[in-house]
């Protein structure tokens, strides 16, 4: 096994094998625009590419020091854990947060997976989670009948109800759908009262992935408006739907429900096999969750609610991590009794 850093003639070799579209070249690339640094690297077996990971070290406000963070990455192994070990001293970094895109039964006790028993087997601690631990995945080889039997009875109804109206879905990547996309995604944030990146993130994950051909932009017009914009990822045969905005008007004609439906279609015609809804809540919804609806919405597609083994920190400066963690749920706190305090 030889272990060595990704060249850039080598982005097309990196991807095939690259394990979502969080670890894939040009979101590395991205993510250098917004003034992280990125670390690549090849596992190689016999001068072949065999996995590859993707690690972004953050400067800590401050102090001379970094946290990693390598989301959606490839199931642990001794290689990559001992690859991860060395980046982590290279930035002097206090942790990285590892985010496997390793699934599990959801009836299977946590102890008895295999994954979790290997990363405890290192200096290892369950960390925050950034991102969601579960998600619907909608497997999208049945026929279009078939998915549209799968689906409850209320959400046929309502993407009929918004075929019937008139609502009409277009895809419009361009510079054009990225600012319908913004505008739409600012009146969302002050209703709901949620954090979304900045309008420079998005624009400058334009710049990074307009050429790829992974980046989609759907807006669904209605009587000359446009009510809703979605923009979903294909990657490696995969469909993804990480972000989405809806205005308030006319929301009687159920725009998003369209949407949804249109873009599955869309996924199944560009030859993907699987749709992955990029979040959900868990197997036990707490009804007053602010994401309830989200959840139920997604539910109503006929999506398997999968659960990924979890957040794990592998640390590389326990003191400093103590320290450090406690001071970021101390920040949490703050940041959502301030939101309690102004809504």
């Amino acid at each position: 096994m030889l272990i060595r850093e990704i060249l850039p003639q080598e982005k097309n070799i990196f991807n095939q094998v690259a394990s979502h579209p969080l670890q894939s070249y040009e979101w590395g690339e991205f993510r250098k625009k917004t003034g992280v640094q990125v670390e690549r690297l090849g596992f190689f077996t016999g001068g072949t590419l065999t996995g590859a990971l993707q690690v972004t070290f953050h400067k800590l406000p401050v102090l001379d020091r970094y946290v990693g963070y390598y989301p959606k990455g490839l199931e642990p192994d001794g290689d990559q854990m001992a690859a991860l070990e060395q980046l982590a001293k290279k930035y002097r970094a206090i942790y990285i947060k590892m985010e496997p895109n390793v699934k599990k039964p959801l009836e299977q006790p946590k102890e008895e997976n295999k994954s979790v028993q290997f990363l405890n087997k290192f200096q290892t601690e369950e960390g925050r989670a950034l991102f969601t631990r579960y998600t619907f995945e909608l497997d999208l080889t049945p026929t279009e009948e078939e998915l549209t039997n799968k689906q409850s009875s209320k959400t046929r109804y309502n993407v009929k109800l918004a075929a019937k109206k008139g609502v009409q879905i277009i895809e419009d990547t361009s510079e054009k759908g990225l600012e319908d996309y913004l505008v739409i995604l600012e009146e969302t944030t002050k209703r709901q009262g949620f954090y979304a990146h900045t309008p420079d993130y998005f624009r400058k994950l334009w710049e990074s992935l307009k050429d790829s051909g992974m980046m989609h932009i759907f807006k669904a017009v209605y009587e000359n408006k446009v009510l809703v914009v979605w923009i979903v990822f294909v990657f490696n045969g995969v469909l993804y739907y990480p972000y989405g905005a809806s205005s308030s008007e006319n929301r009687e004609v159920m725009a998003s429900n369209l949407m949804m439906w249109e873009v599955i279609r869309f996924g199944k015609a560009n030859g993907c096999s699987k749709f992955d809804m990029w979040g959900s809540l868990g197997p036990d919804p707490d009804p007053k969750s602010p994401w309830n609806g989200f959840h139920r919405f997604k539910k109503g597609y006929g999506g398997e609610l999968v659960e990924f083994i979890g957040t794990y920190d592998l640390i590389n400066d326990y003191p400093i991590y103590k320290i450090y963690t406690l001071l970021e749920s101390l920040r949490w706190k703050f940041l959502r009794l301030k939101k309690k305090l102004f809504l």
